[in-house]
């Protein structure tokens, strides 16, 4: 997605040759237009997958997860670092380690939000190591849902993420891949 790669290279911010800032437009003040572009392009992507679905992890994940659900017009779910005292009791829950934050998340979604009659669609902003990703698997599996795919923003090409992923089987849709933030470069896939 050009658009996407354009922003990036403009506005998106190096901190280290592991870290790409982009609180810019993405995750933390976010661009309205780019969200709706975002939102198209993936649910182009999987539009034949019959998706019931939208999954994401609170809180960058929302912006993207919600365009793309009003563009298959599905509902969004989004799981919560911290389980609310209005919860059901029953929560379909996954382990999350946070790669710029070096914390350990329990994430948890409520069941009655996810069940074995979905078709879940993964949507996130990063794809780094995987964990997001594998922490929203595990809601999905314990939901006994079915994963359509994953759709991620942004990933670094760089870390196993994306590769670890692929070999399970999975479908992963990355609008952007960084191959490299060395030398003070944003180098794309």
């Amino acid at each position: 997605m050009e658009l996407l790669k354009e922003r990036i290279k403009d506005d998106g911010k190096l901190v280290s040759k592991e870290i790409l800032k982009v609180d810019s437009f993405l995750n933390h003040q976010i661009d309205p237009r780019l969200m709706q572009e975002i939102g198209r392009e993936f649910a182009k992507r999987f539009k034949e997958e019959e998706i019931s679905k939208i999954l994401t992890i609170e809180a960058s994940g929302i912006a993207v997860a919600l365009m793309v659900g009003l563009e298959l017009d599905v509902p969004v779910v989004f799981a919560k670092k911290k389980k609310a005292s209005t919860m059901d009791s029953k929560v379909y829950t996954g382990e999350v380690k946070s790669f710029t934050k070096n914390k350990v998340y329990n994430i948890s979604v409520d069941s009655t939000y996810i069940n074995n009659e979905d078709k879940i669609l993964i949507i996130d902003d990063f794809l780094a190591m995987g964990n997001a990703s594998q922490g929203l698997l595990e809601i999905v599996n314990k939901a006994k849902a079915e994963l359509a795919g994953i759709g991620i923003v942004i990933e670094k090409g760089f870390q196993p993420g994306g590769k670890l992923l692929r070999q399970q089987g999975i479908k992963v849709e990355s609008l952007a891949i960084i191959d490299s933030l060395a030398d003070n470069e944003i180098n794309f896939l």
